[in-house]
């Protein structure tokens, strides 16, 4: 009984927190059928903003990607001066608000800033262009690949990685053969989430993003230019690409650890 009553506290909370606002945005989406949801989303807009957001997304994830494996074996698997800093460091996007990010970034490439007067010299923009929007979505998705891959790599020990360069394997084939089939779902579960982060992403890229718009701009556009309908159409074509991600992942996994 106790254990039922947990449950549906736990449902109940869920189903206010997440699917309440959600089905809200699926009704207000197709209050007036889908006509007006399909213009919507195949309005110029729309598809400059979903351009800009895929392409900032496909260069963020795999710098992320890389950086985050690299980064947790270093933690993990090396020791140097520095190590406790490092690993507190890359938790430092989770704390730090995305606001704060962005103004950090205007302050550095903005004019007056730091290295915004020498790039504007040499005709390399960086601030209110493509370059901002990646350098600010990379910063805020940083930490997750490298959270879910320590404490796998703490997990799983390094026996197997010893005994194959005992065996006469180099560091690269040990990796390949040994460590990253090891934490391959480590991997995958923190590439869902930074491209998650990355998709969603609006308080730094707000700041540097100049007349370029994402998804999450363009929402924020349409509702303040009173197109609820074009604000809704975006907002659950974001919701619908995170949750097939997840229920793909969930299908997939049992057949990967069975096979």
């Amino acid at each position: 009984m106790r254990r039922l009553g947990l449950r549906s506290v736990a449902l109940g909370y869920l189903a206010f927190v997440l699917l309440g606002p959600l089905s809200m945005v699926f009704w207000k989406t197709f209050e007036h059928g889908f006509t007006p949801f399909w213009h919507a989303l195949t309005a110029s807009e729309t598809g400059t903003a979903m351009k800009n957001t895929l392409i900032v997304t496909a260069i963020a994830v795999p710098l992320n990607t890389v950086f985050g494996i690299v980064c947790a074996l270093a933690i993990v698997r090396r020791r140097f001066p520095g190590k406790g800093f490092v690993n507190a460091f890359v938790d430092l996007p989770l704390a730090l608000s995305p606001v704060v990010v962005g103004l950090s970034l205007y302050i550095l490439y903005g004019r007056g800033g730091w290295l915004g007067d020498w790039l504007n010299g040499h005709g390399i923009q960086i601030l209110f262009a493509l370059p901002s929007m990646v350098i600010a979505t990379t910063f805020v998705s940083l930490p997750f690949v490298a959270r879910e891959v320590v404490p796998t790599l703490r997990e799983i020990g390094d026996e197997q990685e010893q005994a194959s360069r005992t065996l006469g394997a180099s560091p690269w084939q040990t990796f390949w053969r040994i460590t990253l089939p090891s934490i391959r779902w480590a991997v995958v579960y923190g590439v869902v989430l930074t491209t998650a982060r990355s998709l969603g992403e609006y308080g730094a890229v707000s700041v540097v993003h100049g007349y370029n718009s994402t998804a999450t701009l363009q929402v924020q556009d349409y509702y303040d230019n009173f197109d609820t309908q074009g604000a809704y159409a975006i907002s659950l074509l974001l919701a619908a690409l995170a949750v097939l991600v997840l229920v793909a992942m969930t299908v997939l996994r049992p057949k990967e650890e069975h096979s």
